[in-house]
């Protein structure tokens, strides 16, 4: 009986050990991924900063740890930060009154002198999109909806998240085309990417947190494309085209991250001519 005992005692310290290292790492500040990536057209160089799944309403993610990553941002001196949506997390039409006022302070203390400009995730329609818009504004957030702004030399369009069913490719193509410079797309979802048009040379994206617990290499719970591993994480080239997908800094479901630590990504865009390739560290 002793031994057993010993056994089990062996058994849940050694688990709870292993629940500890996972939160710790969900928790963690997240690591900053940087990448050189050609423009066609561009005119100028430009420096952008890539945040998504903020998720507010998890263990992982508070104001505090916010404000630091928004400290951490902001000390790279990006022109421009783009933030892919899910500031929310859960179900609950009502999350996002509930739960988004605490993103509100530290979100505004983003320093960009082209600004912040996000998109809508899943959990953000799932939990209240008013509510998530209003909350934006008064952070000083502007909301792109299958829509499209000039910020400096490149043209930002903004589809709205396809995982719920808001994505509109066609008219947001049509209003960054209006605008007439290099075109970079923001969305939640990474799944848009094979329905792009040619001149849609860069994609930002997240929902995917790469796995968020993986073994070996392997997401644990099930893939959240229907394009499998292909858009999971990272840099991915696709002839002319980029997909850039975060890993972001929050957590679904469960607080815990394994495998696949929080990051950002530090894209400094160049005019074609100068850096023909894309190179990602």
């Amino acid at each position: 009986m002793r031994k057993l005992l010993a056994i089990l005692a062996t058994l849940a310290f050694l688990g709870a050990a292993f629940l500890g290292w996972c939160f710790r790492e969900a928790t963690s500040d997240p690591v900053v991924r940087r990448a050189e990536v050609a423009m066609p057209g561009l005119a100028q160089p430009l420096k952008i900063v890539l945040l998504s799944d903020i998720h507010v309403g998890t263990a992982a993610m508070g104001p505090k740890r916010l404000g630091r990553i928004v400290a951490q941002v902001n000390a790279l001196k990006p022109d421009l930060v783009v933030i892919a949506g899910d500031f929310i997390f859960g179900h609950d039409p009502q999350g996002a009154a509930k739960l988004g006022p605490a993103m509100v302070e530290p979100l505004r203390a983003l320093r960009a002198p082209l600004g912040v400009t996000a998109v809508l995730g899943n959990h953000d329609y799932w939990t209240g999109a008013q509510a998530v818009r209003a909350q934006l504004v008064r952070a000083g957030v502007t909301v792109l909806e299958n829509s499209a702004a000039l910020r400096g030399p490149v043209a930002l369009g903004g589809i709205s998240d396809d995982f719920s069913g808001h994505a509109d490719v066609r008219a947001t193509m049509q209003a960054a085309r209006a605008l007439d410079r290099p075109i970079v797309l923001v969305t939640h979802s990474p799944d848009v990417a094979p329905d792009l048009p040619a001149d849609a040379h860069l994609l930002l994206a997240g929902h995917t947190h790469c796995g968020q617990v993986t073994l070996f290499g392997h997401p644990v719970a099930p893939e959240v494309s229907r394009y499998g591993a292909r858009y999971r994480c990272g840099l991915v080239s696709e002839g002319e085209r980029t997909v850039v997908v975060t890993a972001g800094l929050g957590t679904s479901a469960v607080p815990f991250r394994l495998g696949a630590r929080p990051d950002v990504w530090l894209l400094t865009l160049v005019p074609a001519a100068i850096a023909p390739s894309q190179k990602a560290r």
